[in-house]
């Protein structure tokens, strides 16, 4: 009997073993590549284009009528301030003058025979030589004539005037373009057509134009400043790159409403006159040094259906975290990120299809990824 109990025990012992569900095994986190980021000075560097203008630029016209009988330049030639470029017919300007000055002296010589009796009735009407009245009417006469000297004397400096016009001068030292006019045109004062145009090519302008939501995003950069701030390199329409450095000095003070864009400009020194009006350029502006940048390798960086930035990186438990993220220019296989990265995060950019925010994972520095330069 003692041995029966004994076997039916052994066989539900058995039997136990057998239904028994064995202990599950625990899988191993997934493994990603993560950049571990850092903050490092970034020199920020924009491209622009634009176009070349003089700085100084001056359209010659008349300033009074007549016959032009001498063009005084070649075209194309480098011209003085003050240099003679036309002359027009001096004949009637001439005989204006004359008939001025001629006026003025007639009434230059009433003036001192006039004043002279003024003088001596003033001396005889304290001995009753000649009436008050007499001496007061002189007295008025020769204040009248000195008045009338006055306004001769300007009548002639107006015609002195006209006449000096009739020689054309350049306003300004520079290179003269085309003449409009040969000897033989009529021009009339403050005409509208230009007789030629004269443009200072020692120092020019490059007018570049940046859209208005860049310079707002660069606003943001909070950049620092240091000796070569501003300065602007140039490559010209050949795709050579301009010898001399320019400096930005002007950024306008509105944003064209039909463009949406704004306009700087740089000035540059143009010694041997390379840079001539009108071209075509591409300019490198150093905006500043951002102290803190972060760069993130763009594999790190995904975007939504919306197009919003977003980032995924392993937090201190080894656990995935999703942030969103603001980018601004590329710097080689970079973004520059503006937010939502910090200095220390472990950006993951390989394996980032097998995780999702909250997984725990096995991070791994990825090597020769370039670092965070």
């Amino acid at each position: 009997m003692k041995l029966i109990k004994t076997t039916l025990v052994a066989l539900f012992a058995l039997t136990a073993c057998d239904n028994a569900t064995p202990p599950a095994q625990q899988s191993a986190p997934p493994q990603v590549g993560i950049v571990t980021l850092k903050t490092q000075p970034l020199p920020i560097v924009s491209t622009l284009t634009g176009r070349t203008a003089a700085a100084l630029t001056a359209e010659v016209r008349p300033q009074v009528s007549g016959i032009i009988q001498k063009r005084l330049f070649n075209e194309g030639d480098t011209v003085k301030a003050g240099q003679a470029l036309y002359q027009i017919d001096p004949s009637s300007y001439q005989a204006a003058f004359d008939e001025a000055d001629a006026a003025l002296k007639q009434a230059q010589a009433l003036v001192t025979s006039d004043c002279q009796k003024a003088r001596r009735y003033a001396l005889l009407v304290k001995d009753n030589g000649v009436s008050q009245q007499d001496a007061d009417d002189a007295k008025s006469t020769c204040a009248q004539d000195t008045a009338s000297v006055s306004a001769k004397q300007a009548a002639r400096e107006s015609a002195r005037i006209n006449l000096n016009w009739t020689r054309i001068a350049s306003p300004i030292a520079g290179r003269i373009g085309i003449s409009s006019v040969t000897p033989g045109a009529l021009v009339t004062a403050e005409q509208t057509t230009a007789l030629a145009t004269v443009r200072g090519l020692d120092t020019m302008y490059v007018d570049l134009t940046r859209t208005s939501a860049d310079l707002l995003q660069l606003r943001k950069q909070a950049l620092s400043s240091n000796d070569s701030t501003l300065s602007v390199t140039l490559t010209l329409e050949d795709g050579s790159t301009y010898a001399q450095t320019g400096r930005l000095t002007l950024t306008e003070v509105a944003v064209d409403e039909s463009t949406g864009s704004v306009t700087l400009r740089a000035v540059f020194p143009n010694p041997q006159q390379q840079l001539l009006p009108g071209m075509f350029v591409r300019a490198l502006v150093n905006e500043g040094v951002m102290d803190d940048a972060i760069l993130a390798p763009q594999q790190g960086i995904t975007r939504d259906s919306k197009g919003n930035a977003t980032a995924l990186v392993v937090s201190k438990d080894n656990k995935v975290e999703q942030r969103s993220v603001e980018t601004s220019d590329t710097y080689g296989d970079k973004w520059l990120v503006l937010k939502g990265l910090q200095n220390g995060d472990k950006l993951i950019v390989e394996g980032t299809d097998k995780v999702t925010p909250g997984t725990s994972v096995n991070a791994v520095e990825v090597q020769n990824n370039g670092g965070n330069a």
